[in-house]
């Protein structure tokens, strides 16, 4: 009997069990579980809610769409929870993500995740080499002072920026010129991504040609002085250049292989700050978007082999193990904004020097080290607080961030929960004394940025390639939308007829959109009409307001006449050709009113609203607007919401069916679906995301050698 036949025998005989995952547990969780591929896997969806752009078809963001696609230079990543992309934190961002990629791909592989990271970095990757313009760079799309004057979903940012009197041209207007930070980060962010795409893309000679123009570009400037006299020094000032010159000449150094980079990189020491009062190089701080400067060291150490800048990066890595603040649970806390990135980008660093030049020592601390900072962030400290979006229960509901809380009224406090979740952002973390608030309006603790990621995302490479892990196939699962286009309605009677108060309501955010050719009907019974001698026409329809016409070109609302349904039922309908009237994205501009006045041509009979099927719900309280289902709504004559007259109500999403079992999903449930699960097991063999459901017997999402016992059960019975 060969070993796979045994292998099959010994689990359907009950013998063995086989576990989610073939990687032993990290040395400092031995009590505490984490999902490493998973936490990969959602920190890689949070890169597709910042994309800027038409939207690539591999995005997975139901609550997204196209979005600022007159820019100069689409594609792109917005920053944080704004619509700028400011080209400093996103190349930094890129650059770590590309060396994620470079230094543990055997991990990303093995977890599934290779095609998901290499399309996330060659979006970035494309919309940097689109900046460069060959004899000066675009390192700035939108102007960070106009945005963030509106809170918004970014799908609506020229009506919403418009609305509020700003200039959207002016809003989306670029900043170019040759400074050496922003441009040394892109050329830096491109050389790596050069690197780690080898094999696996064939842009990367694209890539390495734009990283070596804007290199000499940002070479042959050496100043800051434009960059921090612009827009963007308000948000990302440069504190220096030379650590990010230094940083992209190693990375040159190793896409190409040219000696003359890595003699560049050996140039900029001299130049790199120093501990303050001293000669030394600084080796306190931390690697971040500003910062490169311990980044590049530990490049140029594994460049070089240099016993001195081996020896700096110890330095460097015990200054952040012995030195800085460590919270109850283990991370370490080097400034207020955004603690966490620090702390798990050090961690990164510490990973790869493990790996790399200090691979013949003891680097147990180290490790401990890193371990401690990315557990924690999942949920390893006192609070079992994750602080990463969507990761578990315990996961932040409300970071700062306008797409995700979708606000319809230009509002940071409406809703008062984030109605999408982002998943896998890294919010800001703790304070100091290690208390955190899931508040949105708290953007020390809760904002989110891709830099905020970039490193958190790296380090979660080195752990995937250590202890393995596993994805979710149902990811992103769908959500629970709430209402996205409904009618508020108050209606007041008299002897002579009624008046209707009609708010017509975009709260769209699936995604935030313009709907066209939208109508809603109000259903009335006119048996006293009829009864009096009269026709429908008789009776009279009198708009006393269309809010639509306060809108310069924009259509104004249609009303119907009245219209037959059946019987002594009849309606009249309101369609807004023109669906920017409505938009989710101000106080004034999410409702659009309508008032109307139906009149009984016989005065002295009066008006019976009491028999109305739109007024079942309206005449219980004439003096409060009501949402009501029997005031259905429509797009393009097909019934989106409420209930017609005879019942009809807009069809509901259908679902899928789970057969318990079905590994291979043919509808049934055989022997070959136990073979099929064990195949997987062994990593022999995929399967689907519905056999993946299928297969996780006892629900609790994961597969593993129970449900193959389980399902060798429902066999057997």
């Amino acid at each position: 009997m060969g070993k796979f036949s045994r292998l099959i025998a010994l689990l359907v005989t009950g013998s063995i069990g086989i576990g989610s995952a073939a990687f032993p547990l990290p040395t400092s969780a031995a009590s505490f579980s984490a999902n490493y591929a998973e936490a990969l896997q959602k920190s890689l969806y949070f890169y597709e809610c910042q994309q800027a752009g038409p939207l690539p078809e591999w995005n997975r963001v139901e609550w997204r769409a196209d979005s600022t696609v007159t820019d100069e230079v689409t594609g792109g990543w917005y920053d944080a929870g704004d619509h700028v992309k400011f080209n400093l934190p996103m190349a930094y961002s890129a650059s770590m993500l590309a060396w994620g990629l470079y230094q543990y791909p055997e991990g990303i592989e093995a977890v599934g995740q290779t095609e998901t990271y290499v399309n996330n970095l060659t979006f970035v990757l494309d919309y940097l080499a689109a900046c460069d313009e060959g004899e000066t760079v675009i390192y700035q799309v939108g102007m960070g002072q106009i945005d963030h004057t509106w809170w918004g979903p970014v799908e609506l940012l020229q009506y919403g920026l418009e609305e509020g009197g700003a200039s959207y041209e002016e809003a989306r207007s670029v900043l170019r010129g040759t400074d050496s930070a922003v441009c040394g980060e892109m050329a830096a962010a491109l050389a790596a991504g050069a690197a780690a795409l080898q094999g696996k893309s064939d842009k990367t000679d694209e890539y390495l040609k734009h990283a070596e123009n804007i290199f000499r570009l940002a070479d042959a400037t050496r100043s800051d002085s434009e960059y921090n006299n612009s827009d963007a020094s308000g948000f990302y000032r440069s504190s220096h250049f030379y650590d990010e010159l230094f940083y992209a000449a190693n990375w040159l150094y190793i896409a190409t292989g040219d000696q003359t980079y890595l003699n560049k990189a050996t140039s900029y020491i001299p130049n790199l700050d120093r501990e303050l009062g001293s000669t030394e190089l600084k080796y306190t701080w931390g690697m971040c978007w500003d910062d490169v400067t311990q980044g590049g060291i530990l490049l140029y150490a594994i460049n070089t082999g240099d016993s001195t800048y081996i020896n700096h990066v110890k330095k460097h890595l015990n200054y952040w193990t012995d030195s800085v603040k460590t919270l109850n649970g283990g991370a370490k806390w080097l400034t207020t904004w955004g603690c966490l990135r620090y702390a798990t980008t050090a961690g990164f660093l510490a990973s790869v020097a493990c790996d790399t030049i200090l691979n013949d020592t003891d680097t147990s601390k180290y490790q401990s080290f890193y371990e401690d900072q990315i557990n924690y962030c999942l949920g390893n400290n006192p609070d079992n607080q994750s602080y990463v979006v969507g990761y578990n229960e315990n996961s932040p509901k409300n970071p700062h961030h306008r797409t995700s809380h979708a606000s319809w009224k230009n509002d940071l406090a409406i809703p008062d929960t984030n109605r999408h979740i982002l998943y896998g952002a890294l919010v800001g973390g703790p304070n100091e004394d290690g208390s955190y608030e899931d508040n949105r309006g708290n953007y020390i603790n809760n904002e989110v940025a891709c830099d905020y990621n970039a490193g958190f995302t790296a380090l979660l490479c080195k752990m995937v390639s250590s202890y393995g892990g596993q994805t979710d196939p149902n990811f992103p699962e769908p959500e629970t939308r709430d209402l996205e286009f409904y009618v508020e309605t108050k209606l007041t009677q008299n002897a002579n007829g009624v008046n209707l108060s009609f708010l017509f309501t975009n709260h769209s955010a699936w995604p935030a959109r313009v709907e066209d050719n939208m109508s809603y009907r109000y259903y009335m019974d006119l048996s006293e009409v009829i009864a009096a001698g009269y026709n429908a026409s008789d009776v009279t329809i009198r708009v006393d307001r269309d809010q639509a016409t306060m809108y310069s070109g924009y259509t104004p609302a249609q009303v119907s006449d009245i219209i037959h349904y059946e019987g002594n039922i009849y309606y009249i309908e309101v369609t807004y050709p023109d669906g920017r009237v409505a938009l989710p994205i101000s106080e004034g501009h999410n409702q659009c009113e309508l008032m109307l006045a139906l009149v009984f041509p016989n005065y002295g009979n009066g008006w019976d609203a009491s028999n109305d099927f739109s007024n079942t719900e309206l005449l219980k309280d004439e003096e409060t607007y009501v949402i009501s289902n029997y005031i259905p709504i429509y797009q393009n004559d097909v019934l989106i919401f409420g209930m017609e007259p005879d019942g009809t109500t807009a069809e509901p999403p259908t679902s899928s069916t789970v057969l318990k079992g079905d590994i291979n999903t043919d509808g049934s449930v055989k022997l070959n679906d136990l073979i099929s699960l064990i195949l997987y097991l062994l990593g022999e063999k995929t399967i689907s995301a519905e056999g993946f459901t299928n297969g996780d017997i006892i629900e609790d999402n994961i597969v593993n050698g129970i449900d193959a016992t389980a399902l060798r059960q429902l066999l057997i019975e």
